[in-house]
């Protein structure tokens, strides 16, 4: 390794064989920002000084393309499992302000924006279990304020646990959602799991969760996007009053092809469904009804309850879209569940 002195020497033995008049010529350039002039001088073969000065140059623009491929490559920086232990500070890199804003997809071998929710309607929605905002607990239908806020805040956690676990949304069991249900609707669930269907009106309660399908999709980013709404009403249902809560949110997540970071594309989903609170032999009940969720770009032509992302360079959909496009942005558009379940597949504008 050269010292800081060696270099200094260096470069003043470099600057000391170009003439005085050369050297304003370049000082003034340098001012103007722009070349230096095209004089005859200027354009005779470059000797052993101006070999230095245009290595030296060309080192610097290794280094500056070095830093624009951190700049636009995220995940070069942040993978979804990040290395044990803290990063050096020698080795840490200083990131620059990219210089364009989100992009939906990415043919392979092309770089990502920083930022994939960038130049989206989910830019500005909350990160995470802050976008699943509860209303403010009231006494319901024979359900106890005290009573009704601990069903709000059981409701947030199966909404996190269905929607944000990453071991779920990777395709396991999602074991952190039932444990959350009651005892005979988690027995239910757990007999109904990846059902490999025998009808079509078999129900597969997987369905209920979000999951990508296996090898199918990585997340590209740590930050989940959430926006939506909880309400709260009286009900009375199965001969039984209480309170209901009806959930219509939108989730969107940043995935791409495993190994393929370049692939990047934003997915919505929109999850919907409700959560019937009522008292029954002195303890407190929540029974999940309706719930489902549609989700695009996500193939159609695939009989399963996990979500098949659709990239750029994915096959054709043997299924065709039907109907005039929907904005995937839209939480008014009723796409959820029972749909689903029938299999429909409704076209959709870019997300």
């Amino acid at each position: 390794m050269t010292n800081g002195d060696d270099l200094d020497a260096r470069f003043n033995e470099l600057i000391a064989q170009i003439d005085a008049d050369e050297q304003r010529r370049m000082r003034a350039a340098a001012t103007r920002g722009s070349r230096p002039p095209r004089s005859d001088k200027a354009m005779r073969p470059l000797g052993r000084a101006g070999r230095g000065l245009l290595a030296t140059v060309a080192v610097i623009t290794v280094i500056a393309a070095a830093g624009a491929v951190v700049a636009f490559r995220p995940d070069l920086l942040s993978p979804s499992v990040r290395p044990a232990g803290p990063v050096p500070e020698e080795t840490q890199p200083v990131m620059a302000a990219p210089a364009a804003t989100g992009v939906q997809t990415a043919a392979p071998g092309e770089e990502t924006a920083a930022d994939p929710f960038a130049g989206s309607p989910a830019e500005k929605y909350a990160d995470g279990a802050a976008g699943f905002v509860m209303p403010k607990a009231k006494a319901l239908g024979g359900v106890s304020k005290k009573e009704v806020a601990k069903a709000l805040d059981r409701t947030r956690d199966l909404m996190a646990a269905a929607y944000l676990d990453h071991k779920t949304l990777m395709g396991g069991k999602p074991s952190a959602f039932m444990k959350l249900l009651d005892r005979e609707q988690r027995a239910w669930y757990r007999k109904n799991l990846d059902l490999r269907k025998k009808d079509k009106d078999d129900f597969d309660s997987r369905g209920w969760v979000i999951s990508f399908a296996p090898k199918t999709a990585r997340l590209s980013t740590d930050v989940i996007k959430v926006s939506g709404r909880t309400t709260l009403a009286k009900a009375r249902k199965y001969g039984r009053s209480g309170a209901l809560l009806k959930l219509n949110h939108l989730v969107v997540y940043a995935v791409h092809r495993p190994g393929q970071p370049a692939t990047t594309i934003r997915l919505v989903a929109h999850p919907t469904g409700s959560v019937f609170v009522y008292r029954e032999a002195g303890e407190l009940v929540l029974l999940l009804e309706n719930w489902g969720h549609s989700s695009t770009p996500a193939r159609c032509d695939v009989d399963d309850a996990f979500i098949h992302p659709s990239y750029a360079d994915s096959a054709p959909d043997a299924v065709g879209a039907s109907g005039p496009p929907s904005d995937p942005y839209d939480p008014h558009e009723e796409k959820g569940g029972e749909e689903d379940r029938k299999g429909e597949c409704r076209a959709s504008d870019p997300t």
